[in-house]
């Protein structure tokens, strides 16, 4: 698949050619430096970009057949950055699901290794975060914020470099409740990182550099 940022394509193509399959139920992590196209080729997944040649496959089924609300449904995002507003931990979680039960909010913080903070909270996961999720180190921000998107349990998880501003105990935590996520082997998650530690142990890993994947 190809895709040009600027439509009529004078300034030469964001993504060149790219032909990758994505294993259902592994994690496969893209790496490259600034600028190489990863973040720009997840985008194209839940179609916030349109692609200008190819087509890319989900189960085999072109994904312009499925409606963008399906589609979207489908994919749940945690970025580099949680944005964490005064909201208590519950309603935070809840973002992913509005009608999540509160064992559905629960379990999802386990998964994400978060339930053991929130927990010890003052009004555990009632209590009010403070504003940009100041009651919360960066790490338990991280975590609380990969509960939000766990809670739907969409099939395909993308996570925008979720250690790169964390500390080495925090990426610790971090990488555990990936464990634990790929241990139940029922979701596919596309993860762009730089640390090596981070992405390791990834099924496979894509390098891309000037919108090409040119190692796998």
């Amino acid at each position: 698949m190809t895709y040009n940022y600027d439509r009529t394509g004078a300034s030469g193509p964001a993504l060149t050619d790219v032909n990758l399959f994505i294993p259902a139920g592994k994690m496969t992590a893209l790496v490259g430096p600034s600028g190489a196209g990863k973040s720009t080729l997840v985008d194209l997944l839940p179609r916030l970009r349109e692609i200008d040649a190819g087509e890319i496959l989900l189960d085999s089924e072109p994904h312009l057949s499925f409606r963008k609300s399906t589609l979207r449904a489908g994919i749940a995002f945690a970025p580099q950055e949680a944005q964490v507003f005064n909201v208590s931990a519950r309603e935070h979680i809840s973002y992913g699901k509005v009608d999540a039960t509160d064992e559905q909010i629960k379990e999802a913080a386990r998964l994400a290794r978060a339930d053991g903070f929130l927990s010890e909270l003052p009004a555990g996961y009632d209590t009010l975060l403070g504003e940009n999720g100041d009651r919360l180190s960066g790490g338990q921000r991280q975590r609380l914020d990969l509960a939000r998107a766990l809670v739907s349990k969409a099939p395909i998880l993308i996570l925008d470099e979720p250690t790169s501003n964390l500390d080495a105990e925090s990426e610790f935590e971090f990488r555990k409740a990936l464990d634990a996520i790929r241990a139940k082997g029922n979701i596919t998650i596309i993860l762009i990182g730089h640390r090596f530690s981070t992405i390791f142990n990834a099924d496979q890993i894509a390098v891309l550099e000037k919108g090409t994947v040119t190692e796998l």
